[in-house]
């Protein structure tokens, strides 16, 4: 990208955007002068992958804010948005597991979940595991017996009136049948959300001071349970870490850092209990400072959380009174940032340090390879299949059959050497009515670049995940795959790099040659081949085999009657498959349908 002129940058606080030719958004960034800012990626000394994504840019969009603070929240907002490949970003894409309470329900009720949280519940956490919050979750219930089922499984107990099996063992207080009225109810609620924040001590108090006055009524049946209550709460409690001999509400941040990515531990601390603690693993494709990083892990963390009073880390970030400022915004009260040089924070600091190296120990040696290894693998993929430009964006396809049943194909994305999930797509054959993988091939190919064709010519807000072609076009397959790539590329006018997989996995046909390219098995390019047709294969068999065990249910249940397509789906999504179907006794079953139309389900898949 040429340096766009100096008057035509704003010299005010923003956030600046690089985009390709394509108008994809490859960087966003806040300035406090989008000016001095954006004229460094035009200096001489710049890290190479910073050179990599300037040379990739074609255009440089503005959007001027009104000061630092407002463009912080922007760029959180953009880079939430578009997900940028040179924005720093967490490696592991997976959610950690969170206890919520759902408080919009009107029968609240606990689960652990992962994933987005739904405004208007109520959430804890999140933790490293999702059996440790179980494990206690399940001896809270007997303290506080709220319920834990689906909307669904508590409607249908509504209706029966009868409750579950939780109800018998005193570990639901079964509002279902009105069981329990809403006041106590909300009691019990309260007090389990209580103690997740760390409140024990006050909750502690209140039962024993309700076993003592039952007690002293002589009513010693309800005197023993709250003794059992008692001993409950107390077991939790000693699962939970004391940080603090205050009651004071903090997070604990440690940052291992090194060149190419970095690890960060946090310990969430209220009431002065460990009540959370995840750990994950930072690619760091910007070349930031310690400062730098340790503010984008400030905006990662609470972009979307409100934060606590006081946050202990390891360094202050670049500009600490933005960052505090944006924070305080961000509660609706004071915020502190503390770096403690002594006392009881300060080793709570060290105990998240040693997790975070520990954990970037175990990631190094699990990883199959770093950001260089890849950058290496991408340019030796060029060099090896004489492409015009490095193949940032990798598209492979892969078809799935049996017998010409269920014929589905797979693409899977890699951009910079790793795997773009969100970018993933299946598709299911529609013209092709025999087992037929060339022309299989030939229309999944045709429906993904009529769509690119489209979308590339809306505007830029209004493109979907086809708007991109891919810097390399891979087909899992030879000559005759290969062969229906390069006709439906001509046909719709584009010049977009293609190669088929050969079996031989270091064999790879190009248009126009009969005979493969082999890549010698010690070339970088070779791995990261192998990961793409991994991935494509598995993506691709997962889909064949979820479409064939929704068809074996079907062919099962259609004769049932009684089993129309809404009971048919509500069996499906409750068991999940022909195999567990049949492992399901009558009772299970008539959880989900009436009792008689069970019986018959059962007789079909034992007959």
């Amino acid at each position: 990208m040429r340096r766009p002129p100096t008057a035509e940058i704003p010299d005010a606080p923003g956030v600046y955007m690089f985009r390709d030719s394509h108008g994809q958004v490859l960087y966003v960034g806040k300035a406090k002068s989008l000016r001095k800012r954006v004229l460094n990626y035009f200096s001489k000394d710049l890290a190479a992958r910073t050179r990599m994504m300037v040379s990739e840019a074609e255009t440089l969009d503005f959007i001027i804010a009104a000061n630092e603070v407002e463009a912080l929240m922007l760029e959180f907002n953009l880079v939430q948005k578009y997900k940028p490949r040179f924005n720093i970003r967490l490696r592991d894409d997976k959610s950690f597991p969170h206890l919520t309470i759902t408080r919009r329900d009107e029968w609240p009720a606990a689960k652990v979940r992962r994933g987005k949280k739904r405004k208007g519940d109520q959430h804890f956490g999140p933790y490293a595991h999702a059996y440790a919050i179980r494990n206690t979750l399940d001896l809270l219930l007997k303290a506080f017996p709220i319920r834990t089922c689906s909307d669904s499984k508590f409607r249908v107990h509504q209706s029966r009136g009868r409750p579950c099996l939780l109800a018998d063992i005193e570990k639901c207080s079964a509002p279902c049948v009105g069981a329990i009225d809403a006041a106590d109810y909300q009691e019990l609620v309260d007090g389990l959300a209580g103690f997740l924040n760390g409140d024990s001590d006050t909750i502690l108090r209140r039962v024993r001071s309700a076993m003592l006055n039952a007690s002293d009524q002589q009513l010693y049946e309800q005197a023993g349970r709250y003794r059992d209550q008692l001993r409950d709460l107390q077991r939790a409690i000693e699962r939970q870490e004391i940080a603090s001999e205050r009651p004071e509400d903090f997070d604990v941040l440690a940052i291992a850092d090194e060149d190419l990515e970095a690890s960060v531990f946090v310990l969430i601390v209220r009431r002065g209990k460990v009540v959370g603690r995840f750990g994950q693993i930072i690619d760091k494709v910007e070349d930031v400072s310690p400062e730098e990083l340790t503010g984008n892990l400030l905006r990662e963390r609470y972009g979307e959380e409100d934060p606590p009073s006081l946050i202990i880390l390891d360094g202050l970030p670049d500009d600490p009174d933005l960052w505090t400022a944006w924070l305080t915004e961000r509660r609706g009260g004071p915020v502190e940032l503390r770096v403690p040089q002594r006392g009881g924070k300060r080793k709570l600091l060290e105990t998240a340090h040693i997790n975070a190296r520990e954990q970037l120990g175990r990631h190094r040696l699990k990883r199959q390879s770093d950001p260089n290894a890849r950058a290496k693998a991408i340019n030796s993929l060029q060099v090896a299949l004489s492409l015009p430009a490095a193949p940032l964006r990798i598209e492979c396809f892969d078809i799935s059959t049996l017998q010409g049943r269920n014929t589905v194909a797979s693409m899977v994305v890699l951009e910079d050497g790793l795997p773009r999930r969100s970018d993933y797509r299946r598709f299911k054959i529609k013209t092709v009515e025999q087992q037929d993988d060339f022309a299989s091939m030939e229309e999944v190919l045709r429906r993904r670049f009529t769509a690119y064709l489209i979308e590339r010519e809306l505007p830029t807000e209004e493109r979907g995940k086809f708007a991109y072609p891919p810097g390399l076009l891979l087909i899992d397959g030879g000559l005759g795959q290969l062969g229906r790539a390069v006709k439906v590329l001509a046909e719709l006018g584009l010049d977009i790099p293609v190669a088929g997989l050969a079996k031989r996995m270091e064999e790879v046909y190009l248009p126009g040659s009969s005979e493969p390219v082999r890549i010698p098995r010690d070339e970088p390019a070779l791995y990261l081949l192998q990961r793409v047709r991994d991935e494509a294969h598995r993506f691709a068999i997962t889909y064949h085999r979820s479409l064939r065990g929704k068809r074996m249910v079907d062919s099962v249940l259609d004769d049932v009657v009684g089993v129309g397509p809404t009971r048919k789906k509500a069996l499906l999504r409750t068991f999940g498959s022909l195999k567990r179907l049949r492992e399901a006794s009558i009772g299970q079953l008539s959880e989900v349908v009436p009792v008689a139309v069970a019986r018959d389900v059962f007789d079909a898949l034992h007959g």
